[in-house]
């Protein structure tokens, strides 16, 4: 059964962390502004905010993928 993953386009993403305020066990960005995914698979109990931070991040640089 396929996972669903969040990952980053690190050529789109500013670095704005409005990702990490909305969810910062998943998504951190460190002192040099690169966003680390920290859990990326999806989860019942992470998808809503996942889910969210994809829809609001200003340059779509966050997606969601199918994983085997």
């Amino acid at each position: 059964m396929p996972k669903r993953q969040v990952v980053v386009d690190y050529g789109l993403c500013e670095a704005n962390a409005i990702c990490m305020g909305i969810n910062a066990e998943v998504f951190d960005l460190d002192d040099d502004d690169t966003l680390h995914i920290l859990k990326p698979d999806i989860t019942p109990e992470t998808e809503r905010d996942i889910l969210e931070a994809v829809r609001r991040c200003p340059r779509q640089a966050l997606s969601i993928v199918e994983t085997d």
